[in-house]
């Protein structure tokens, strides 16, 4: 078996007998010689090159992904007989670290104090004396309520690090009960959480279902000193009514790391919104345990056992 390496990322996968692994460039078609591979395993290949490959890998039996969503895999039209896996758990830590800083960044409102560094002012009213308990603002972890939508490993990663820090979780996913020691509730009983939510995080995958669910009526569920953070895809946001939010004044803020189109246009709104924390895709990129999930999963390929992670 011949197995197919992006030069994207760093890989020394333990690989089974009689199982050869070539290195082929991202940016480039596979080269005819290759075309041969039964397994490819993808990481920041563009959509172009992604299709061409599903034209021309004949043999192709297994795609792994090294995205926790493989959604550009599912839309590059590989044949419906061959396995997709995901790269779920290889994000979970740089991921929640990520949203982690983009949440202390919003209540400590690390944005307005950089633009009052860059013109050299001194922002005294975000410093000093302050309150102990601010009514009506969204300023510190401490009692705060975060609700998550979207619970899988991430957010089971992040939660822990928000509790430490003061904060009531609760997540939001397609089945309630429990889960790593938080409540969990379904998206029905999401508007009832809302009201007194302070962050709401989405870290939902992009999907059918989920496309635009962030929509302006979630928003206008929301309180009007509460932040909006997307670490999930941006096709799951609604850009315009998050717009009309801001500039209403119906929400207080939003950090966002994934955006509908990337990158994110120059003409975009929400370049200029002074409470829009931007970061370029910048939570995950770094798959952590890879080599391994690449080895276990071949392993099961050529045995005949269920893969890990997978899609279809």
């Amino acid at each position: 078996m011949k197995v197919l390496l992006p030069d994207s990322v760093e890989l020394d996968v333990s690989l089974p007998a009689g199982v050869t692994a070539v290195v082929y460039p991202i940016g480039e078609p596979i080269p005819d010689e290759h075309c041969d591979a039964e397994a490819l395993v993808v990481w920041g290949n563009p959509a172009p090159q992604l299709a061409d490959a599903a034209r021309r890998l004949r043999r192709l039996r297994w795609v792994q992904s090294l995205a926790a969503g493989p959604d550009a895999v599912l839309q590059a039209g590989f044949a419906t007989d061959v396995l997709v896996t995901a790269g779920l758990g290889l994000h979970d830590r740089t991921v929640a670290e990520h949203t982690l800083a983009l949440v202390l960044a919003a209540a400590r409102r690390l944005n307005l104090l950089i633009r009052a560094q860059v013109g050299h002012r001194w922002a005294g009213e975000l410093g000093g004396l302050q309150p102990v308990r601010e009514e009506g603002s969204f300023r510190t972890l401490r009692d705060a309520h975060v609700v998550i939508w979207g619970f899988g490993g991430i957010a089971g990663t992040l939660a822990p690090l928000l509790a430490a820090l003061g904060a009531r979780v609760t997540g939001v996913a397609r089945t309630a009960g429990e889960r790593y020691g938080f409540p969990v509730v379904t998206a029905a009983e999401l508007p009832a959480l809302l009201p007194a939510a302070d962050v709401l995080i989405s870290i939902l995958p992009a999907t059918p279902e989920t496309a635009g669910v962030l929509d302006a009526t979630v928003l206008g569920q929301l309180p009007p000193h509460a932040w909006v953070v997307n670490v999930g895809r941006g096709s799951t946001l609604d850009e315009a009514a998050l717009l009309a939010a801001l500039r209403s004044g119906r929400i207080a803020g939003a950090a966002l790391d994934v955006f509908a189109t990337e990158p994110l246009p120059p003409g975009s709104g929400l370049w200029d919104e002074p409470n829009v924390i931007i970061s370029p895709h910048a939570a995950g990129g770094r798959p952590l345990g890879a080599a391994a999930l690449i080895s276990e999963n071949l392993g099961a390929l050529l045995d005949g056992r269920p893969l890990r992670n997978q899609i279809c």
